[in-house]
């Protein structure tokens, strides 16, 4: 049987966790991301919304999350040759840890550059040969006392 874990017993304390993933784009994508010629937009500044957004909403899509204030939410989005890179930081006063709310901003903060994208990585055939999001991973989580 599913259930959400009862936390009830543990002190609030200072959790911080940092995330980060990527997406490979082909070279005329990254080129037209580095020269704002796409055209829905920014994908840098689409993907830090998107994940900001995303993180805050977590308990609401992953089924067993606990609903945890977050305090402060930092997206970074770096172009880099073969792609983009998205790295979160999340930090919060609660019970349980933050790395859900932080690979979650990540996820879609890559999926919102694939959107913003797509257009420009399809093949002939309307398929990605190429588009991959990759390395969804915590890179660290603090639990302060």
């Amino acid at each position: 049987m599913a259930r959400m874990v009862d936390i009830s017993a543990k002190p609030v304390v200072r959790r911080e966790a940092v995330a980060e993933g990527f997406i490979e784009l082909n070279s005329g994508t990254i080129r037209a991301i580095r020269e704002k010629r796409l055209e829905k937009g920014d994908a840098e500044e689409i993907a830090k919304l998107g994940a900001i957004t995303a993180g805050k909403r977590t308990s609401e899509i992953l089924m067993l999350c606990h609903p945890i204030p977050i305090e402060s939410f930092e997206v970074d989005v770096k172009v880099e040759k073969d792609g983009v890179r998205v790295t979160s930081h999340v930090v919060a006063l609660a019970k349980t840890g933050v790395e859900m709310e932080a690979l979650t901003a990540v996820a879609m903060g890559l999926l919102n550059v694939w959107d913003v994208t797509k257009k420009y990585e399809k093949d002939a055939q309307g398929q990605y040969p190429s588009t991959a999001i990759r390395d969804i991973h915590v890179v660290r989580k603090v639990k302060k006392q």
